[in-house]
């Protein structure tokens, strides 16, 4: 029932890679009833928890994950990224090369959250309606 209801309101969610009825209805509940609210995709990952934060200190320049923000969603963005770590073949290709340019895994799961914030952001924008134009009262 509920991946009946999570793919009626967001299609494309639905259909996103990892992505369960669990954790569509995490999303959705985080966007709530009003999704115009949330302006940008890096609105919608400082709510999920995972928009970078400079964390650097002397000669080290490095990000941390904002620990603010609703944590039932950043455990759901956490249990996607590494469903996908271990079977999607873009996502195996991108752990490849960021390990070998030396990030460590927690900042490879950092990264890979953000993006994925930013792909189910896409995914469950609404679509705006094309207004009809205003009629001048005659």
């Amino acid at each position: 029932m509920l991946a009946e209801l999570t793919a009626a309101a967001a299609p494309d969610l639905a259909t996103a890679f990892a992505v369960g009825p669990d954790t569509a209805a995490e999303m959705l509940i985080v966007v709530g009833d009003n999704p115009e609210r949330i302006r940008s995709e890096a609105a919608f990952a400082r709510l999920c928890g995972v928009a970078p934060i400079p964390a650097s200190s002397g000669m080290t320049t490095r990000h941390r994950l904002n620990r603010g923000g609703h944590r039932q969603a950043n455990a759901a963005l956490y249990r996607v990224v590494i469903v996908r770590m271990q079977h999607h073949e873009p996502t195996k290709a991108y752990v490849a090369r960021r390990t070998a340019e030396g990030k460590t895994k927690a900042e490879i799961i950092r990264c890979l959250k953000r993006l994925l914030a930013r792909e189910l952001w896409a995914a469950m924008r609404p679509i705006r309606q094309a207004r009809p134009p205003l009629q001048a009262a005659a």
